[in-house]
């Protein structure tokens, strides 16, 4: 019985430049759907042509949520995102409509499908100010040694990048004596709150490789370099979480004389496909995913589409 009077709500991911965001639109229209994104960086102002944002007219007059929302220098995390995600949540289910988590922000999705709890064990916030001084003067790679140490499985989940998520990790740890990655495993093992369809689009590799050097010319002959340069001039810095983002990490290395443009553009194709073969293994651990791979339709957009509704009809009709 309490299947029944849950709510209703797709989810549509997969690996970057798989192409997401025309099967949504597609997949929105049918249904009747609203868009949320679960992007790290979609959410950020000024910032469209290295997070490939979908433009207004790409939009097709479908609502989206969590698009440029906050200007670069504001704080974007999970659980930020949660509460900004629920808050839109309400707004399409007091429409009647039904809302499509679109990104390929793994552990957002998580933490939204499944209300993982992140509040904090106490007030104190002296390690994390310990831990993020040693970052800045020592670099984040130390931080993520030291979690392989406490935490390999959680090493093993979060990039030396992501030195914010790497603090959190080792802050838990310290709180609480246990591993953070056994929490988020028994938080996803919870039931999830909502009736759910968790579609991963995906590509043959060799294909989806192609498309990511492809997107990342593209980026470069539509003004990265011009973008990343006014972002600096607007005051961004590296240190911000949004500068750290794939194709404005390696562009301001550029502008900051460390590296040459066709290096940096050589680093951003080659991370790129990295963070894509992650992803595809973060989606592989997820449970209840109804896998859609492109080529078993002949690319065909309208087959995708019939497949995913096909689906949709079983699970919400």
């Amino acid at each position: 019985m309490r299947e029944c009077v849950k709510k209703p709500l797709v989810i549509l991911t997969g690996p970057t430049a798989v192409g997401k965001t025309k099967a949504s639109i597609g997949l929105a229209k049918a249904i009747g759907g609203e868009i949320i994104s679960a992007d790290s960086m979609q959410i950020y102002k000024h910032m469209d042509i290295g997070s490939a944002k979908i433009r207004p007219d790409e939009m097709e007059g479908i609502p989206h949520y969590l698009v440029d929302e906050l200007e670069p220098w504001e704080e974007f995390h999970v659980v930020r995102f949660q509460q900004m995600a629920k808050a839109a949540l309400a707004k399409i289910y007091a429409r009647q409509h039904i809302p499509i988590v679109v990104g390929g922000t793994g552990f957002y999705i998580q933490a939204l499908l499944y209300d993982i709890d992140f509040s904090e064990n106490d007030g104190d916030d002296s390690y994390r100010k310990e831990l993020e001084r040693k970052a800045k003067e020592q670099g984040g790679q130390v931080l993520h040694d030291r979690l392989k140490e406490v935490d390999p499985a959680a090493a093993e989940q979060i990039h030396a990048n992501n030195v914010k998520r790497v603090i959190r990790a080792l802050e838990y740890y310290r709180q609480t004596g246990q591993r953070i990655s056994e929490h988020n495993e028994r938080e996803r093992r919870r039931e999830s709150p909502y009736r759910f369809i968790y579609f991963v689009l995906n590509d043959d590799r060799a294909k989806l490789y192609e498309r990511i050097d492809r997107r990342v010319d593209q980026m470069m002959e539509e003004g990265l370099v011009d973008e990343v340069k006014a972002l600096q001039e607007m005051g961004c810095t590296r240190e911000m979480v949004a500068m750290q983002g794939l194709g404005y990490k390696e562009i301001l290395a550029y502008l900051n004389g460390e590296t040459e443009l066709d290096e940096a553009v050589y680093t951003l194709k080659r991370d790129t496909r990295h963070f894509a073969k992650r992803q595809v293994t973060w989606f592989k651990r997820e449970r209840e995913v109804t896998w859609i791979n492109k080529g078993d339709y002949d690319y065909q957009e309208e087959a995708i589409l019939a497949e995913m509704l096909k689906h949709i009809r079983e699970r919400f009709l």
